[in-house]
């Protein structure tokens, strides 16, 4: 059995919004014609996708199932769309994607100049899509900083370096040497606290004594301004943090935060020979610039 790719967009529409009403509204059609879709996936795929009464629906297991499976397998169709659509514009492209601190000029350049016909373009990435754009086919190759979703991904490690807390310049903490993490209990992280496991885990944590809701920041650019402002404080990679230098911030070593890994991640659906060259050539690179024993 095939699955129509059409009515699995429609159910990840339904999975999401669990409102047969807004889920219509936002697939720009008339909700009847998502009812019969719906029931139509549910017989195709000889299962029950939700329940349904007159107040509520939710995801059956199979569902739930159905959800997890659908993200990656339509991130590879539109990722197929895109690189075919390149294709046919008759010159060969790539493009690499990477978080900020990280520069790429070095190896892009490489590659460009091993293949003069080759179009090599770059994407800034944020925590958010760092993952998605290789997923997607907006990228062939990302770089990103763990922890990621690795779902339909191939990863290869290249560098870690330490991570830092960014302050106000006047903060109580700001003239240290370096702190804990315990000693930053009290202040409030701008971040997915996913992004720092860490400080998620913390015991005895307080609830947050803002009651004001938690902006959605999503460049390291907002991050800062917050912080300036007393928002909040944010951990970052060192590289990032001295990237992003302001007057009225500063960074601090956090000692007991582990080092923050950088990968190169590309999909798994991803076949080409490019993808495996610059994987070897980035690695390669990260080697090189590894500090040696004799400059620690």
């Amino acid at each position: 059995m095939d699955v129509d790719l059409r009515k699995l967009r429609y159910f990840v529409a339904l999975a999401e919004e669990l409102h047969f009403g807004r889920a219509a509204a936002r697939l720009h059609i008339a909700q009847p014609v998502l009812s019969r879709q719906i029931r139509a996936l549910e017989h195709e795929l000889r299962a029950e996708l939700f329940v349904r009464d007159r107040r509520s629906t939710a995801l059956t297991g199979a569902g739930r199932q159905l959800l997890a499976d659908a993200y990656p397998l339509l991130d590879s169709a539109e990722a197929l769309r895109r690189r075919v659509g390149q294709a046919a514009q008759g010159r060969a492209t790539f493009t690499i994607a990477f978080m900020p601190g990280i520069i790429v000029t070095a190896e892009a350049r490489a590659l460009a100049e091993r293949h003069p016909d080759l179009s090599v373009g770059v994407v800034r990435t944020s925590w958010s899509d760092q993952v998605e754009v290789v997923r997607d086919g907006r990228a062939d190759v990302s770089y990103v900083r763990l922890p990621v979703d690795q779902r339909g991904l191939r990863l290869r490690p290249l560098f870690s370096e330490p991570r830092v807390v960014v302050l106000p310049g006047d903060h109580r903490l700001a003239g240290r040497a370096s702190i804990g993490l315990a000693e930053l209990i009290e202040e409030r992280l701008l971040q997915d606290p996913d992004a720092v496991p860490e400080w998620r885990d913390l015991p005895r944590r307080p609830t947050d004594p803002d009651p004001r809701p938690r902006a959605v920041l999503n460049s390291v650019e907002e991050k800062l301004e917050h912080v300036a402002t007393y928002g909040g404080v944010v951990i970052l990679p060192l590289s990032t943090a001295t990237f992003y230098t302001r007057p009225d911030v500063v960074h601090v070593p956090v000692d007991d935060l582990r080092p923050n890994q950088v990968c190169l991640a590309w999909a798994e659906s991803n076949r080409s020979p490019l993808v495996r060259e610059f994987v070897d050539l980035a690695e390669r690179r990260a080697a090189q610039s590894a500090p040696s024993a004799s400059d620690e």
